[in-house]
C-alpha cells in the first residue's frame, strides 16, 4: 500500500509539471503570435498551409479537424491581415485556393525557425539517450490520454 502511495504521489507530480508545461507553452506561443497578429487558430492554419503547400479550403477544414464555415472565418482573417490570398481553383469553380502571400511564407518561414530554435534551447543539454527515452515516454502519455479523450467521446 506504501508503494502505490508513493507512486500516485509521484504520478501525480509527474501531471503537475505537464501542466505547468502545457500553460507556459501555451502562454509562450499565444505572446509570439500575437506580436505578428495572429491566433493560435490562425497560426494553426499557417502551418498546414506550409507543410501542404497552396490547398482548398475544404482540404485546410479537413487537415484542422474543423467545419468549412470555420476555415471560412480563419481564411478570412488571414486574407485582411496579408498572410494569405484566396483565389479561384484553377480547375473546380466551386472551390476556392488558398496560397501565401509574401507576409505569409516569410511569417512561416520564421515561426519554423523559431520551431527549430525553442527545440535547441529545451533539449540540446539532454544525452541521445535520455532524449529517446524522453520523447518515448511522453508518447506513450500522449497515446493514453488520446484513447481517454477518444472513449469519452463515444
Amino acid at each position: 500500500m506504501v508503494k502505490y502511495h508513493q507512486y500516485m504521489v509521484g504520478a501525480e507530480q509527474a501531471l503537475d509539471r505537464v501542466l505547468e508545461l502545457a500553460v507556459l507553452m501555451n502562454d509562450d506561443m499565444t505572446r509570439t503570435l500575437a506580436k505578428d497578429g495572429l491566433t493560435v487558430s490562425r497560426a494553426h492554419l499557417l502551418w498546414v498551409l506550409r507543410q501542404r503547400g497552396p490547398c482548398t479550403q475544404s482540404v485546410l477544414a479537413e487537415q484542422l479537424g474543423v467545419s468549412a464555415r470555420n476555415v471560412t472565418g480563419l481564411v478570412d482573417g488571414l486574407v485582411a491581415t496579408g498572410f494569405v490570398t484566396r483565389e479561384p481553383h484553377p480547375t473546380d469553380r466551386r472551390a476556392t485556393h488558398v496560397s501565401f502571400t509574401e507576409r505569409g511564407a516569410t511569417t512561416t518561414a520564421v515561426m519554423e525557425s523559431d520551431h527549430r530554435e525553442l527545440a535547441h534551447t529545451l533539449f540540446a543539454d539532454m544525452a541521445t539517450g535520455e532524449l529517446d527515452h524522453f520523447t518515448r515516454s511522453l508518447g506513450d502519455v500522449l497515446a493514453r490520454l488520446r484513447t481517454r479523450l477518444e472513449a469519452e467521446d463515444e
